[in-house]
């Protein structure tokens, strides 16, 4: 089994910056694949950002691309979301994921997931 725990979610104003983070345990962190997915009140969840076993390789949904930058430290059992120049339309409770074996950009082939974290960014 594995457990994921998000945290650093908060109220933040447009154009800010948050850094959003996932700690692991259970299973060998370093073997599973990582994914960032978001949903908003009446919106489906969306994806966000994957990243790879070695942190090398990394996807980002078009409406984030530019602005998040997802990373790991297997050292620390730990995904990031570093999430720059937020807007408004990035308001969502964020959820990490994590996939045992290569994902693509749907959230049911992620086997674990995190209970979320609310980012609300204001105007």
């Amino acid at each position: 089994q594995v457990q994921l725990v998000e945290s650093g979610g908060g109220l933040v104003q447009a154009g800010d910056s948050l850094r959003l983070s996932c700690a692991a345990s259970g299973r060998t962190f370093s073997r599973y694949n990582m994914g960032w997915f978001r949903q908003a009140p009446g919106k489906e969840r969306e994806f966000v950002a994957t990243i790879s076993w070695s942190g090398g390789s990394t996807y980002y949904g078009d409406s984030v691309k530019g602005r998040f930058t997802i990373s790991r430290d297997n050292a620390k059992n730990t995904v990031y979301l570093q999430m720059n120049s937020l807007k408004a339309e990035d308001t969502a409770v964020y959820y990490c994921a994590a996939a045992s074996t290569s994902p693509g950009l749907r959230s049911y082939e992620y086997e674990y997931w995190g209970q979320g974290t609310q980012v609300t960014v204001s105007t």
